[in-house]
């Protein structure tokens, strides 16, 4: 029943706002009301004339600014209100509505309809209640209209009084940041996340600081990450959403058991609290037996239509036969070649017709377009032809296409990243098994395994720490110029290991193209932690001379984030580079017991 009214509640009000829009006038709307308004109420005329005073009294008027004319609701005794000439209690006052009118109706419905100057004037006047913000905006994302969503929604948050907020505007804000981060309005989300931290209600900072771990996360700023971690638990201890917060955290921190039992933590201590619906609860028991799994399967049944193709792949992928043979060769000059065969040309071929996007090879781990866009075509076809995988060139874009999308997420590691390093690593075994001579980037098709190596090195580095180290290590003796940059992967995941000595031995090797801050740095904090404080002091020295922001905004608890071309690849000595460095491995250096001390002590030399 009460659906029924709902249907005809809306019905009848966007009938009665497009009969006042016509004149703004409420003898004429009162007109349209029993004249037409009726047939929208099933014929029941006093509902339609008890509904059109409290509709009016509520519609924003463009002729008064936006602004409504209400109407007094007489007493029992007095005239109706509807211009019937009856009194009230003998008219609208006797008709009893299955539900009450919202008092935003007619605004949400306005800002539905408005467009242009006149939907920027109706923002504009401060006069929208929040709740019908919050609907249209919703209704709009829902629908498509992603401009209009945003700019219905900003005035929501633009309001100077944050009392105003309904608690519903939770997933308006959510909805906001995630409008922004697509449409690429990165400094407009930042402002955002900064007032609402400053400024919001309670329910909408603990909301905010979970999504600035998320994002911190997003791009490996894992320090950032824990301390927005930390406050967010400050501000909404009893959110279900820390425990899958706090497990990514640590997945991605490389502590897979520690991660298992905060999960535990977080279920006894929530299920106690009996206030979270069954699926929660079942989602946090299965987080504490498996946290790496159920994130897993969280984020492939988040993928929605590909959810089923790549579920295949991960089936097909744990299926996997060993790989065959490549045609490697050794050169007059000792140096190991790889050559493509026809073959593997000709399976190539059938899958690219599938994928259509080419490897930029100008760029280490770049694709000449979004190969998600019809992933789901090429994944199924993919999974069809499981044969297409002993081309190294398919093995390549496949990689290169994963890494895109599931290279930052450690948990993906087992599933995807690991098989496809199985039949990589048997191809390596194949190259170093006709020779020990170098294995370099230009020659023939040796760049198809050595780009597929880096990207599975970046693939598996938070999942499987030690299998991507020991990959690049592999990829170094093949490539002994590091056309890749691995060396200072390798340092940094040894310095995360605590293997100080082999990272120190690591930055013995000096680079042709001159020096990188991550080597330096980390020769820096391998020399630290050996407690050759001498060495460590002179190799501070070389990192002020080639980069003299790093130590300042290493030391720094909060700093703003610093943009990076398009490439992902900072000037040397510049603060995008002391910012990258940052992100990466400013958690190393806090983790190091008086490490931050020692390089605040020498900045205020």
């Amino acid at each position: 029943m009460l659906a029924v009214w709902v249907e005809q509640l809306l019905g009848f009000a966007s009938g009665a706002l497009a009969a006042i829009r016509e004149e703004e006038r409420y003898p004429a709307f009162m007109a349209w009301a029993r004249d037409e308004g009726v047939e929208l109420m099933g014929g029941d005329l006093a509902m339609a004339q008890a509904l059109a005073p409290i509709l009016w009294s509520q519609t924003p008027l463009e002729r008064a600014g936006f602004t409504s004319e209400p109407l007094a609701r007489p007493g029992r005794n007095e005239p109706c209100w509807c211009d019937s000439g009856l009194k009230l209690k003998h008219c609208c006052g006797a008709v009893s509505m299955p539900a009450e009118v919202p008092d935003h109706l007619m605004w949400m419905l306005s800002l539905r309809d408005w467009k242009g100057p006149t939907l920027k004037g109706a923002l504009e006047s401060g006069n929208a209640p929040a709740q019908a913000l919050l609907e249209a905006g919703l209704i709009a994302a829902e629908t498509g209209q992603r401009g209009r969503a945003q700019q219905i929604l900003e005035s929501l948050f633009q309001r100077a009084d944050w009392s105003r907020l309904p608690v519903q505007a939770e997933p308006a804000f959510e909805l906001l940041i995630d409008l922004y981060q697509e449409r690429g309005f990165i400094r407009k989300r930042a402002e955002l996340l900064d007032e609402v931290l400053d400024r919001g209600p309670l329910f909408l900072r603990g909301v905010a600081l979970e999504r600035l771990c998320l994002m911190h996360l997003d791009s490996d700023d894992l320090d950032s990450a824990r301390a927005a971690f930390v406050r967010a638990q400050q501000a909404l201890p009893d959110s279900p959403t820390l425990a899958y917060i706090e497990a990514m955290l640590l997945l991605h921190e490389g502590h897979e058991e520690e991660a298992a039992e905060r999960a535990r933590f977080w279920f006894r201590r929530l299920s106690r609290k009996g206030e979270l619906e069954p699926d929660q609860l079942q989602f946090l028991a299965d987080l504490a037996e498996n946290p790496g799994a159920t994130l897993a399967d969280q984020l492939l049944n988040a993928e929605e239509d590909l959810a089923e193709p790549l579920a295949s792949l991960q089936a097909l992928l744990a299926e996997l036969p060993p790989a065959p043979g490549l045609s490697v060769s050794l050169t007059d000059s000792g140096e190991l070649e790889y050559h493509s065969s026809a073959r593997e040309d000709t399976l190539f071929a059938a899958w690219h017709k599938q994928f259509q996007v080419d490897v930029d090879d100008e760029s280490a781990l770049g694709l000449k377009g979004d190969p998600w866009m019809q992933a789901g075509d090429w994944l199924r076809e993919l999974c069809a032809h499981p044969e297409w995988l002993d081309s190294p060139r398919v093995v390549q874009a496949l990689t290169l296409a994963l890494t895109s999308r599931f290279g930052s997420l450690p948990w993906m590691s087992p599933s995807l990243f690991e098989p496809l390093s199985n039949r990589l690593e048997r191809w390596l075994e194949r190259i170093r098994g006709e020779g020990d001579g170098p294995f370099l980037w230009d020659s023939a098709d040796n760049a198809v395994l050595l780009r597929t190596g880096l990207a599975l090195v970046v693939g598996m580095e938070r999942g499987a720490r030690e299998r991507s180290r020991r990959l690049a290590e592999r990829l170094l003796t093949l490539d002994d110029q590091d056309s890749l940059g691995l060396q200072e992967l390798v340092l940094d995941q040894l310095l995360r290991e605590g293997r100080d000595r082999e990272a120190l031995a690591v930055t013995e090797t000096q680079r042709d193209d001159g020096p990188v801050l991550g080597i330096l740095m980390g020769r820096a904090l391998a020399l630290f932690r050996l407690e050759r404080i001498d060495e460590a002091n002179e190799a501070l020295r070389d990192v002020r001379r080639h980069n003299p922001h790093a130590l300042a905004m290493l030391c720094a608890e909060q700093t703003r984030p610093i943009h990076v071309g398009g490439d992902n690849v900072a000037e040397p000595g510049t603060r995008a580079e002391a910012w990258q460095y940052r992100t990466l491995m400013r958690d190393q250096w806090r983790a190091t017991s008086g490490a931050l001390s020692w390089l605040q002590s020498q900045i205020d030399r």
